[in-house]
């Protein structure tokens, strides 16, 4: 059952993760309902199960949750999309990015590309809530997950006094000044791409309207001239309709090709920069351990030097962690980005090719009006 306790297990996945698709959304009451589809390994079938985004923030919890894990605190944890909302404001568009534009296809693309990663990772595919997310019948439990390490309220009042903590090491402190730039580089490049979409949808919208303006000139009678002119308004019509379509094609391009990549890539250097910054949490704490054993009087320096002792494993067992997601994400991340960059061309060709043929055959129309 879905309801039962799941943290501490260390389960392996009996599907394929590269097989995992969130096929399609479904608005069934308030909440949207995702259809997960992934093969067994078993060769047997299919899971088909039904999940809410709750289910989805269920899982993405028992994740965080895993605080026995060594390491945990150095991983990059896959992004999880920002709950999906219809209609939403200015403010929420500003984190949806792509994923608030109202169209379902790259939402579900976004969340099959978040269990994909989740099902590939060696630390986080062993986590039993991975399996029975996937594989259960019945919805996850709604039970709260304990308060845990990546706290995001606690996060926040961290991070005014940690953020900025000088790290001890050089490979670390390059690294958080890298993802500060290619942050703000990232979040930048999805807006400014987001704007061209939101552009091109509104020049179709635009063109649509103009389509059916021109229809309203179209008047049947005897008169040789206004059916000229009725002829011509009907031509234009399906010119500008043409468009329309031509135009919100293109427009899909961009949100499904290069758009849900250069999202992605952002919402990873926020992942990477919420990883270090837990990094340096611990950092400041192995420094406050030692400097407690300093100050200890010798009935207690015992027991400081075992807390220092910890510490020091710890955050040693974090940094070999982070060292490895770290050098993942800057590999993968180049081939993340140059995938999308190549569907989206390949997209775009394929939507101009369509466009050309189909005004062509507009214009032979044109001429064979004249």
């Amino acid at each position: 059952m879905m309801q039962e306790e799941v943290n501490e297990a260390t389960s392996v996945l009996s599907v394929y993760g590269h097989t995992i698709k969130v096929t399609e959304a479904l608005q069934d009451g308030d909440p949207l309902t995702f259809i997960i589809v992934s093969q067994k390994l078993s060769g047997t079938g299919e899971y088909h199960v039904d999940r809410t985004y709750d289910d989805f923030e269920w899982l993405q919890q028992h994740l965080y949750a895993q605080e026995d894990v060594p390491g945990i605190q150095g991983v990059i944890f896959p992004p999880l999309p920002v709950r999906p909302q219809a209609n939403a404001s200015a403010k929420v568009m500003k984190q949806l990015g792509f994923l608030g534009l109202g169209e379902w296809q790259p939402y579900c693309k976004a969340l099959e590309t978040f269990l994909r990663q989740v099902a590939a990772h060696c630390i986080l595919s062993k986590n039993k809530a991975m399996e029975v997310f996937l594989t259960s019948i019945d919805p996850p439990g709604r039970q709260k997950v304990k308060r845990n390490i990546f706290n995001r309220l606690s996060q926040a009042v961290e991070e005014l006094r940690k953020e900025g903590h000088k790290d001890v090491d050089e490979f670390f402190q390059t690294e958080r000044d890298h993802n500060l730039v290619l942050t703000g580089h990232a979040r930048t490049a999805v807006e400014k791409f987001l704007d061209v979409a939101l552009t091109e949808q509104k020049i179709a919208v635009a063109c649509g309207h103009f389509a059916a303006a021109l229809q309203i000139c179209v008047e049947n009678g005897d008169d040789p001239e206004k059916r000229a002119f009725s002829r011509v308004c009907a031509k234009l019509s399906e010119v500008f309709d043409s468009i329309k379509k031509n135009m919100m094609s293109v427009a899909v391009n961009d949100m499904n090709t290069l758009g849900l990549g250069l999202d992605l890539d952002w919402r990873y250097q926020e992942a990477e920069r919420e990883m270090l910054f837990r990094r340096t949490c611990k950092l400041v704490e192995l420094e406050n351990a030692r400097k407690n054993v300093e100050r200890a009087k010798p009935a207690k320096k015992s027991a400081m030097e075992e807390v220092k002792k910890a510490a020091e494993g710890e955050f040693e067992q974090i940094c070999k962690v982070a060292k490895q997601e770290i050098v993942k994400l800057n590999q993968e991340r180049v081939g993340m980005v140059q995938k999308s960059l190549t569907q989206w061309c390949e997209q775009q060709l394929q939507t101009a090719r369509e466009g050309a043929d189909i005004f062509n055959q507009h214009l032979q129309a044109f001429k064979a009006m004249a």
